[in-house]
Protein backbone atom coordinates (compact mmCIF):
# COMPACT_ATOMS: atom_id res chain seq x y z
CA UNK A 1 0.00 0.00 0.00
CA UNK A 2 2.71 2.20 0.63
CA UNK A 3 4.71 1.32 -2.14
CA UNK A 4 1.62 1.96 -3.92
CA UNK A 5 1.07 6.07 -2.56
CA UNK A 6 4.40 6.29 -3.08
CA UNK A 7 4.16 5.79 -6.07
CA UNK A 8 0.90 7.52 -7.42
CA UNK A 9 2.62 10.59 -5.15
CA UNK A 10 5.58 10.35 -7.86
CA UNK A 11 3.47 10.05 -10.85
CA UNK A 12 1.72 13.18 -9.75
CA UNK A 13 4.88 15.14 -8.68
CA UNK A 14 5.94 14.12 -11.98
CA UNK A 15 3.35 15.44 -14.50
CA UNK A 16 3.34 18.60 -12.13
CA UNK A 17 6.78 19.41 -13.19
CA UNK A 18 6.31 18.24 -17.11
CA UNK A 19 3.31 20.46 -16.70
CA UNK A 20 5.16 23.33 -15.61
CA UNK A 21 8.13 23.11 -17.53
CA UNK A 22 6.47 22.88 -20.36
CA UNK A 23 4.58 25.97 -19.23
CA UNK A 24 7.68 27.99 -18.88
CA UNK A 25 9.20 26.99 -22.12
CA UNK A 26 5.99 28.18 -24.14
CA UNK A 27 6.64 31.35 -22.35
CA UNK A 28 9.91 31.75 -23.41
CA UNK A 29 8.61 30.51 -26.69
CA UNK A 30 6.77 34.05 -26.90
CA UNK A 31 8.86 36.82 -28.05
CA UNK A 32 8.35 40.56 -25.96
CA UNK A 33 7.27 43.51 -27.88
CA UNK A 34 6.78 46.54 -25.87
CA UNK A 35 4.53 49.08 -27.74
CA UNK A 36 3.43 52.16 -26.18
CA UNK A 37 -0.07 53.51 -27.39
CA UNK A 38 -0.42 57.58 -27.28
CA UNK A 39 -3.96 57.44 -25.19
CA UNK A 40 -6.18 54.40 -24.38
CA UNK A 41 -9.31 54.79 -26.60
CA UNK A 42 -12.36 52.68 -27.81
CA UNK A 43 -10.65 53.85 -31.21
CA UNK A 44 -8.48 51.66 -30.82
CA UNK A 45 -10.78 49.02 -30.78
CA UNK A 46 -8.87 46.13 -32.98
CA UNK A 47 -5.38 46.45 -30.68
CA UNK A 48 -7.15 45.08 -27.61
CA UNK A 49 -9.13 42.33 -29.85
CA UNK A 50 -5.59 41.11 -31.22
CA UNK A 51 -4.13 40.79 -27.43
CA UNK A 52 -7.57 39.46 -25.84
CA UNK A 53 -8.16 37.19 -28.70
CA UNK A 54 -4.87 35.97 -28.63
CA UNK A 55 -3.87 36.45 -32.32
CA UNK A 56 -0.33 37.93 -31.29
CA UNK A 57 0.03 34.51 -28.96
CA UNK A 58 -0.84 32.96 -31.99
CA UNK A 59 1.77 34.94 -34.17
CA UNK A 60 4.27 33.96 -31.13
CA UNK A 61 4.35 37.51 -29.69
CA UNK A 62 3.54 38.73 -26.14
CA UNK A 63 2.70 41.88 -26.04
CA UNK A 64 4.16 44.58 -23.37
CA UNK A 65 1.42 47.27 -23.49
CA UNK A 66 2.02 50.71 -21.75
CA UNK A 67 0.16 54.40 -22.88
CA UNK A 68 2.20 57.26 -22.94
CA UNK A 69 -0.02 60.06 -22.41
CA UNK A 70 1.08 63.06 -25.47
CA UNK A 71 2.39 62.40 -28.98
CA UNK A 72 5.85 63.52 -28.39
CA UNK A 73 6.01 61.35 -25.33
CA UNK A 74 5.51 58.41 -27.44
CA UNK A 75 7.79 59.37 -30.01
CA UNK A 76 10.72 60.43 -27.26
CA UNK A 77 9.92 56.66 -25.85
CA UNK A 78 10.48 55.24 -28.80
CA UNK A 79 13.72 56.94 -30.28
CA UNK A 80 14.78 56.10 -26.85
CA UNK A 81 14.37 52.52 -26.96
CA UNK A 82 12.05 52.45 -24.62
CA UNK A 83 9.24 51.00 -26.55
CA UNK A 84 9.63 48.96 -29.67
CA UNK A 85 6.40 49.65 -31.56
CA UNK A 86 4.57 53.14 -31.20
CA UNK A 87 1.11 53.82 -31.76
CA UNK A 88 0.09 57.24 -32.81
CA UNK A 89 -0.71 59.67 -35.06
CA UNK A 90 1.32 59.50 -38.36
CA UNK A 91 2.15 63.10 -37.83
CA UNK A 92 4.64 62.66 -35.25
CA UNK A 93 6.48 60.67 -38.21
CA UNK A 94 6.69 64.05 -40.27
CA UNK A 95 7.74 65.96 -37.24
CA UNK A 96 10.84 63.80 -35.88
CA UNK A 97 11.96 63.58 -39.67
CA UNK A 98 12.22 67.19 -40.17
CA UNK A 99 14.35 67.79 -37.16
CA UNK A 100 16.78 65.32 -38.84
CA UNK A 101 16.57 61.84 -37.13
CA UNK A 102 19.39 59.86 -37.45
CA UNK A 103 17.36 56.60 -37.76
CA UNK A 104 14.12 57.06 -39.56
CA UNK A 105 10.38 56.72 -38.25
CA UNK A 106 8.38 54.15 -40.30
CA UNK A 107 4.89 53.64 -40.38
CA UNK A 108 4.34 50.61 -41.19
CA UNK A 109 0.48 49.70 -40.36
CA UNK A 110 -2.69 51.22 -40.34
CA UNK A 111 -4.74 51.09 -37.45
CA UNK A 112 -7.55 54.05 -38.20
CA UNK A 113 -8.10 55.82 -40.79
CA UNK A 114 -9.98 58.70 -40.28
CA UNK A 115 -10.41 61.54 -37.54
CA UNK A 116 -12.14 59.88 -34.14
CA UNK A 117 -13.54 63.03 -33.15
CA UNK A 118 -17.28 64.72 -33.41
CA UNK A 119 -19.08 67.73 -33.07
CA UNK A 120 -21.22 68.03 -29.84
CA UNK A 121 -23.75 71.05 -29.74
CA UNK A 122 -24.98 72.05 -26.19
CA UNK A 123 -28.65 71.72 -27.94
CA UNK A 124 -30.27 69.21 -29.89
CA UNK A 125 -30.20 70.28 -33.32
CA UNK A 126 -32.47 68.62 -35.59
CA UNK A 127 -31.46 69.52 -39.26
CA UNK A 128 -27.76 70.92 -38.06
CA UNK A 129 -25.80 72.78 -40.70
CA UNK A 130 -22.02 73.70 -40.39
CA UNK A 131 -23.07 77.39 -40.72
CA UNK A 132 -24.78 77.41 -37.51
CA UNK A 133 -21.22 77.43 -36.24
CA UNK A 134 -20.53 81.45 -37.43
CA UNK A 135 -20.58 83.57 -34.13
CA UNK A 136 -20.56 80.75 -31.60
CA UNK A 137 -18.07 79.92 -29.33
CA UNK A 138 -16.50 76.38 -30.56
CA UNK A 139 -14.35 74.31 -27.42
CA UNK A 140 -11.56 72.92 -30.04
CA UNK A 141 -8.67 70.41 -29.24
CA UNK A 142 -5.23 71.47 -28.23
CA UNK A 143 -3.24 73.28 -31.27
CA UNK A 144 -0.71 71.57 -33.07
CA UNK A 145 -2.81 68.08 -32.61
CA UNK A 146 -4.22 65.94 -35.36
CA UNK A 147 -7.64 66.11 -33.76
CA UNK A 148 -7.48 69.88 -34.03
CA UNK A 149 -5.77 70.14 -37.38
CA UNK A 150 -9.23 67.52 -38.75
CA UNK A 151 -11.31 70.14 -36.57
CA UNK A 152 -10.22 73.13 -38.36
CA UNK A 153 -9.91 71.73 -41.74
CA UNK A 154 -13.63 70.90 -41.44
CA UNK A 155 -14.76 74.38 -40.81
CA UNK A 156 -12.69 75.83 -43.63
CA UNK A 157 -14.25 73.06 -45.81
CA UNK A 158 -17.42 74.42 -45.03
CA UNK A 159 -16.78 77.80 -45.52
CA UNK A 160 -16.09 79.28 -41.85
CA UNK A 161 -13.06 81.01 -41.10
CA UNK A 162 -11.86 79.20 -37.54
CA UNK A 163 -9.90 82.70 -36.26
CA UNK A 164 -12.44 85.29 -37.50
CA UNK A 165 -16.57 83.59 -37.86
CA UNK A 166 -16.35 82.17 -34.43
CA UNK A 167 -14.71 82.70 -30.81
CA UNK A 168 -12.16 79.76 -30.83
CA UNK A 169 -11.01 78.46 -28.10
CA UNK A 170 -7.97 75.82 -27.71
CA UNK A 171 -5.99 76.71 -24.53
CA UNK A 172 -7.54 74.09 -22.57
CA UNK A 173 -5.69 70.40 -22.04
CA UNK A 174 -7.05 67.61 -23.28
CA UNK A 175 -7.99 65.63 -20.13
CA UNK A 176 -10.14 68.90 -19.34
CA UNK A 177 -11.92 70.16 -22.64
CA UNK A 178 -14.94 67.66 -21.64
CA UNK A 179 -15.20 68.88 -18.14
CA UNK A 180 -15.42 72.69 -19.26
CA UNK A 181 -18.08 72.06 -21.64
CA UNK A 182 -19.92 70.30 -19.00
CA UNK A 183 -19.16 73.14 -16.98
CA UNK A 184 -20.59 75.63 -19.19
CA UNK A 185 -18.21 76.64 -21.60
CA UNK A 186 -19.06 76.63 -25.62
CA UNK A 187 -21.70 76.37 -27.30
CA UNK A 188 -19.99 73.39 -29.38
CA UNK A 189 -17.16 71.21 -28.68
CA UNK A 190 -15.13 68.50 -30.49
CA UNK A 191 -14.88 65.15 -28.66
CA UNK A 192 -13.90 62.07 -28.57
CA UNK A 193 -15.42 58.52 -27.69
CA UNK A 194 -17.00 57.81 -25.36
CA UNK A 195 -17.56 60.99 -23.90
CA UNK A 196 -20.12 62.65 -26.88
CA UNK A 197 -21.95 59.34 -26.28
CA UNK A 198 -21.95 59.60 -22.44
CA UNK A 199 -23.12 63.36 -22.83
CA UNK A 200 -25.69 62.38 -25.14
CA UNK A 201 -27.13 59.54 -22.16
CA UNK A 202 -26.85 62.41 -19.98
CA UNK A 203 -28.28 65.16 -21.46
CA UNK A 204 -25.30 67.36 -21.53
CA UNK A 205 -24.58 67.77 -25.19
CA UNK A 206 -25.61 66.03 -28.44
CA UNK A 207 -23.79 64.86 -31.45
CA UNK A 208 -24.89 66.71 -34.62
CA UNK A 209 -21.66 65.41 -36.72
CA UNK A 210 -18.89 63.77 -37.05
CA UNK A 211 -15.31 65.35 -38.12
CA UNK A 212 -14.20 62.06 -39.36
CA UNK A 213 -16.69 61.71 -41.50
CA UNK A 214 -15.81 65.25 -42.80
CA UNK A 215 -12.14 64.96 -43.59
CA UNK A 216 -11.67 62.24 -45.20
CA UNK A 217 -9.49 59.26 -45.18
CA UNK A 218 -5.87 60.18 -43.98
CA UNK A 219 -3.52 57.65 -41.62
CA UNK A 220 -4.98 59.09 -38.37
CA UNK A 221 -3.50 56.20 -35.63
CA UNK A 222 -0.33 54.08 -36.97
CA UNK A 223 1.82 51.71 -35.64
CA UNK A 224 5.62 52.82 -36.31
CA UNK A 225 9.03 51.54 -35.06
CA UNK A 226 12.57 52.73 -36.12
CA UNK A 227 13.76 52.04 -39.55
CA UNK A 228 17.07 49.74 -37.70
CA UNK A 229 14.50 48.03 -35.46
CA UNK A 230 12.48 46.69 -38.77
CA UNK A 231 15.69 45.97 -40.58
CA UNK A 232 17.11 44.04 -37.71
CA UNK A 233 13.79 41.83 -36.64
CA UNK A 234 11.22 41.80 -39.80
CA UNK A 235 9.89 38.81 -38.87
CA UNK A 236 8.58 40.45 -35.59
CA UNK A 237 7.09 43.28 -37.74
CA UNK A 238 4.88 40.73 -40.04
CA UNK A 239 4.17 38.72 -37.06
CA UNK A 240 2.66 41.93 -35.43
CA UNK A 241 1.34 42.88 -38.54
CA UNK A 242 -0.30 39.40 -39.45
CA UNK A 243 -2.46 39.76 -35.83
CA UNK A 244 -3.32 43.00 -36.63
CA UNK A 245 -5.23 42.33 -39.74
CA UNK A 246 -7.02 39.24 -37.59
CA UNK A 247 -8.29 41.63 -35.16
CA UNK A 248 -9.36 44.21 -37.73
CA UNK A 249 -11.58 41.15 -39.58
CA UNK A 250 -13.17 40.47 -35.85
CA UNK A 251 -14.42 43.97 -35.46
CA UNK A 252 -16.25 44.01 -38.89
CA UNK A 253 -17.50 40.59 -39.15
CA UNK A 254 -18.49 40.51 -35.03
CA UNK A 255 -21.06 41.79 -33.65
CA UNK A 256 -20.66 45.05 -32.16
CA UNK A 257 -21.56 43.99 -28.80
CA UNK A 258 -18.41 40.99 -29.13
CA UNK A 259 -15.99 43.36 -29.99
CA UNK A 260 -17.19 45.26 -27.12
CA UNK A 261 -16.91 42.36 -24.71
CA UNK A 262 -13.58 41.64 -26.23
CA UNK A 263 -12.19 44.80 -25.06
CA UNK A 264 -14.22 45.37 -22.01
CA UNK A 265 -11.06 44.25 -19.49
CA UNK A 266 -8.68 47.10 -20.86
CA UNK A 267 -12.29 49.62 -20.70
CA UNK A 268 -13.99 48.22 -17.10
CA UNK A 269 -15.32 50.98 -15.58
CA UNK A 270 -17.32 51.16 -19.16
CA UNK A 271 -20.70 49.84 -19.33
CA UNK A 272 -20.58 46.73 -22.53
CA UNK A 273 -23.91 48.48 -23.87
CA UNK A 274 -21.90 52.34 -24.47
CA UNK A 275 -18.22 50.34 -25.71
CA UNK A 276 -21.52 48.64 -28.29
CA UNK A 277 -22.40 51.73 -29.28
CA UNK A 278 -19.42 53.64 -29.90
CA UNK A 279 -17.78 50.65 -31.85
CA UNK A 280 -20.97 50.36 -34.01
CA UNK A 281 -20.84 54.33 -34.57
CA UNK A 282 -16.61 54.32 -35.69
CA UNK A 283 -17.45 50.85 -37.89
CA UNK A 284 -20.08 52.50 -39.53
CA UNK A 285 -18.24 55.70 -40.53
CA UNK A 286 -15.35 53.17 -41.20
CA UNK A 287 -12.86 54.80 -38.63
CA UNK A 288 -11.13 51.35 -38.14
CA UNK A 289 -9.06 50.68 -40.95
CA UNK A 290 -9.97 47.25 -42.65
CA UNK A 291 -6.18 46.38 -43.37
CA UNK A 292 -2.92 47.58 -42.07
CA UNK A 293 -2.02 49.19 -45.84
CA UNK A 294 -1.58 53.21 -45.46
CA UNK A 295 -1.57 53.83 -49.09
CA UNK A 296 -0.60 57.41 -50.89
CA UNK A 297 -3.66 59.11 -50.97
CA UNK A 298 -4.39 59.37 -47.03
CA UNK A 299 -0.55 60.45 -46.57
CA UNK A 300 -1.14 63.07 -48.75
CA UNK A 301 -4.28 64.13 -47.39
CA UNK A 302 -2.58 64.05 -44.11
CA UNK A 303 -0.21 66.14 -45.37
CA UNK A 304 -2.74 68.64 -46.97
CA UNK A 305 -4.60 69.03 -44.06
CA UNK A 306 -1.33 69.27 -41.67
CA UNK A 307 -0.52 72.27 -44.31
CA UNK A 308 -3.83 73.92 -44.47
CA UNK A 309 -3.17 74.47 -40.43
CA UNK A 310 0.07 75.67 -40.99
CA UNK A 311 2.01 73.21 -39.08
CA UNK A 312 3.25 71.11 -41.82
CA UNK A 313 7.31 71.67 -41.25
CA UNK A 314 8.16 70.54 -45.10
CA UNK A 315 6.34 67.71 -47.37
CA UNK A 316 7.82 64.22 -46.72
CA UNK A 317 8.16 62.01 -49.63
CA UNK A 318 5.68 58.94 -49.27
CA UNK A 319 8.56 56.54 -49.75
CA UNK A 320 10.38 57.43 -47.10
CA UNK A 321 8.53 57.39 -44.31
CA UNK A 322 5.90 54.43 -45.08
CA UNK A 323 6.90 51.01 -45.38
CA UNK A 324 4.14 48.61 -46.48
CA UNK A 325 6.08 45.32 -47.58
CA UNK A 326 4.72 44.02 -44.39
CA UNK A 327 1.21 44.89 -44.96
CA UNK A 328 1.20 43.41 -48.31
CA UNK A 329 2.48 40.13 -47.51
CA UNK A 330 -0.34 39.59 -45.14
CA UNK A 331 -3.26 40.33 -47.58
CA UNK A 332 -1.37 37.81 -50.07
Amino acid sequence: MKKWVKSSLLVIITSLMVLLIAACNDSEELQTVKVGEVTRSIFYAPQYVAITQGYFEEEGLNIELSTVAGGDKTMTALLSGGIDIALVGSETSIYVSAQGANDPIKNFAQLTQTDGTFLVAREEIKDFSWDMLNGTTFLGQRKGGMPQMAGEFVLKKHGIDPQADLELIQNIDFANISTAFASGTGDFVQLFEPTASVFEQEGIGHIVASFGTESGHLPYTVFMAKDSFMKEDPETIEKFTRALKKAQDFVYEASATEVAEAIHPYFEDTDVELIATVVERYREQESFAKDPILDEEEWNNLQNIMDEAGELPKRMDYQDLVDTTFAEKVLE
